[in-house]
């Protein structure tokens, strides 16, 4: 009888509104995580602005930062209304002019554009995995949604990177061998 009772109080709370469904721990890990990175991220892009010297870079880490502002304020939202407390922020970075920081202490556009890429990437790994592990809706297409915007950032950081030259390709497999028959 109990069991079925358990099971009658699960079905009540997972068919209703998704929002109205407690968040698993499964889902409060990786969304507090996510929220964690993002922000962590957020930091390094404000530094790297101040690093960038190509104007297409600078834009592109412009947009980036508002997106990721509008992510962190969307996740706040929802851990807040589920009880969950926030990881810290780190502070606003100051702009500073690129000619104050010394040569060889600044980061090359190249090296920026290198690392963002691999940023996106993982933060595609990141919301794919949150989607697969999240049951409640309202969490899968939040998450769904940052992985399109970050795909699309990722296309338009792989445009800029290779009309730049700053593109390092893998070695290239040109010439197939030709089979030996033994």
């Amino acid at each position: 009888m109990k069991i079925f009772q358990l099971g009658r109080t699960i079905m009540g709370i997972l068919s209703d509104n998704p929002q109205n469904e407690p968040m698993h721990y499964g889902e409060v890990f990786g969304v507090w995580s996510y929220l964690a990175g993002t922000k962590g991220y957020l930091a390094g892009y404000q530094t790297f602005i101040n690093h960038a010297g190509d104007t297409d870079l600078k834009k592109f880490l412009e947009d980036t930062i508002q997106t990721m502002k509008q992510e962190i304020e969307q996740i706040e939202n929802l851990l807040k209304v589920n009880g969950i407390g926030l990881p810290p922020s780190p502070p606003e970075r100051p702009s500073a002019s690129l000619e104050s920081i010394p040569v060889g202490a600044r980061f090359s556009d190249p090296e920026i554009a290198a690392s963002v890429s691999k940023d996106i990437a993982a933060g595609l790994v990141a919301c794919s995995q949150i989607m697969g592990q999240s049951i409640r809706e309202d969490i899968g297409i939040m998450f769904g949604q940052f992985h399109i915007t970050k795909a699309q950032y990722g296309v338009r950081l792989l445009r800029i990177n290779k009309e730049k030259g700053w593109l390092i390709p893998p070695p290239l497999h040109v010439q197939i061998p030709e089979p030996t028959h033994v």
